[in-house]
């Protein structure tokens, strides 16, 4: 699984802000304030995503989509639990899929096994099986919202 550690944060730091987020590094060992699965799993409170360098990119990633995909009302009280509907949570999988692009030395390759190793569930049994095959109504939800263009290439804007 890609950590945090093995990747260029500052890059990572510049994909978040583009959306009004900040990358807040929590010390070893330290419980990562805003997290909902615990452990290593990055946290989020705020326009904050916490995350440690053992924390997985996908996980980074997925709180980062969830702040995206989520309502400016459900925005604003952020703490810890993203919430959402079935149809939010796909596009939040989808847009993390699609932003690993815009890591260097991520990419969507790697954001699939990630996801699959860490036991993301889909009717396919895959991460890439579902994004390839399954994921239309993901993709036309992003869209709708204004999050990704009809090349399926980020706004940078929020729902």
């Amino acid at each position: 699984m890609l950590l945090v550690n093995g990747i260029d944060r500052v890059a990572l730091g510049l994909l978040l802000d583009r959306y009004g987020l900040s990358m807040a590094l929590v010390a070893p060992e330290e419980v990562i304030p805003g997290s909902y699965w615990g452990e290593r799993e990055a946290g989020l409170i705020g326009s904050k995503i916490y995350l440690r360098l053992d924390t997985p990119v996908h996980s980074v990633l997925h709180e980062a989509a969830h702040f995206i995909c989520m309502s400016a009302e459900r925005r604003a009280g952020l703490d810890t639990d993203a919430g959402g509907e079935h149809a939010e949570e796909n596009g939040v999988c989808y847009l993390q899929i699609v932003l690993s692009d815009y890591l260097p030395n991520v990419g969507r390759e790697r954001m699939f096994r990630d996801m699959d190793a860490w036991g993301y569930t889909f009717r396919l049994g895959s991460a890439r099986a579902w994004f390839h095959e399954d994921a239309d109504d993901a993709r036309r939800w992003l869209a709708r919202h204004g999050i990704v263009d009809s090349g399926d290439r980020p706004t940078y804007a929020s729902r």
